[in-house]
C-alpha cells in the first residue's frame, strides 16, 4: 500500500464508521478515474503548497461535487461575494472553515463541513450527495487555509441557488466537456507574478486554488487534454 492510499484509508474508514460516509457504491462509470486518483495521489502532486509542519492554519474543507447535466458531466461551483474579506469575488467549490460540531479535523471533520458549508452557500441537499472521496490537505497561503477537498457525487440532484448574497454571489455548474476544451485553458497572471492554470468557463474565470485542484483532477483522471499554457489572462478578465 502506498502512502496515499494509508492516508485515503485512515480518512474514510473512520469516518463511515462515525456516520460521515464516505463510499464508492454505485457510482457511474465515468467517474472510476477521479476515484482511482483519490486513492493514490500524493499531496505534493496536487500543489507545492501544503500545510505547515507546525500544525498551524485554518481548517477548512470544500465540496469537489459532480453531477450530470444535460451536457454530461459536470462540477458545482460558486462566485464568492466581492465583499467578503476572503477571496472576494473568485469562482470557488462550495465550502469554508471547520466547526467545532464538524468532529475531528483528521477524520469526520472535512467530510461534515464540507457539507454543511455547502448547504448554507448553495442551498444544496446534502441527503442527495454521495461522498466518495477525499484528496490530501492543502495550503492556501495567502489566507492561511488549510483545506481538505471532499469528493462527492450528486446522486439526486435539488435546485441550487445563492442562499445569502452577502456570502454568494451567484451558483453555477461547469461542464467537464468545456474544462477540458483547450479553447476555455490559459495561465492567469496574479498582480503578484504568480502564474497557475485557470478555466473560461460560464462567463467565469476560474483560477487560484480552484483552479489548480480541477486542473490535477483532470491529469490524473486521464481526462486532460493537451492545450496552450502560453495563453495568458490577466485577473480582470471578462468575458
Amino acid at each position: 500500500m502506498t502512502r496515499a492510499e494509508q492516508r485515503y484509508d485512515d480518512l474514510t474508514a473512520p469516518a463511515s464508521a462515525a456516520g460521515a460516509t464516505v463510499t464508492t457504491d454505485g457510482l457511474p462509470d465515468w467517474l472510476d478515474p477521479v476515484v482511482r486518483a483519490a486513492r493514490t495521489v500524493a499531496p505534493e502532486q496536487l500543489s507545492s503548497f501544503l500545510p505547515p509542519k507546525s500544525g498551524s492554519g485554518r481548517q477548512s474543507a470544500v465540496l469537489v461535487l459532480f453531477g450530470e447535466g444535460e451536457r454530461g458531466p459536470e462540477l458545482l461551483l460558486m462566485e464568492r461575494a466581492s465583499s467578503l474579506r476572503a477571496h472576494p469575488g473568485q469562482p470557488s467549490f462550495p465550502g469554508g472553515s471547520l466547526d467545532p460540531e464538524d468532529g475531528d479535523p483528521a477524520t469526520t471533520g472535512p467530510l461534515r463541513a464540507a457539507l454543511r458549508e455547502a448547504q448554507e452557500e448553495t442551498g444544496l441537499d446534502p441527503s442527495g450527495v454521495q461522498l466518495f472521496g477525499v484528496l490530501p490537505k492543502l495550503y492556501i497561503p495567502v489566507s492561511g487555509f488549510v483545506v481538505t477537498p471532499v469528493l462527492g457525487w450528486w446522486r439526486t440532484p435539488t435546485p441550487v441557488g445563492a442562499v445569502d448574497p452577502a456570502e454568494t454571489a451567484r451558483v453555477f455548474t461547469a461542464p467537464v466537456a468545456d474544462l477540458t476544451d483547450p479553447a476555455n485553458r490559459a495561465t492567469a497572471l496574479h498582480p503578484s507574478g504568480h502564474q497557475g492554470p485557470a478555466f473560461l468557463v460560464a462567463s467565469a474565470l476560474v483560477w487560484g486554488f480552484t483552479a489548480g485542484v480541477i486542473d490535477r483532477i483532470l491529469h490524473f483522471a486521464g481526462w486532460e487534454r493537451p492545450w496552450d499554457a502560453s495563453k495568458q489572462v490577466p485577473l480582470d478578465w471578462r468575458a
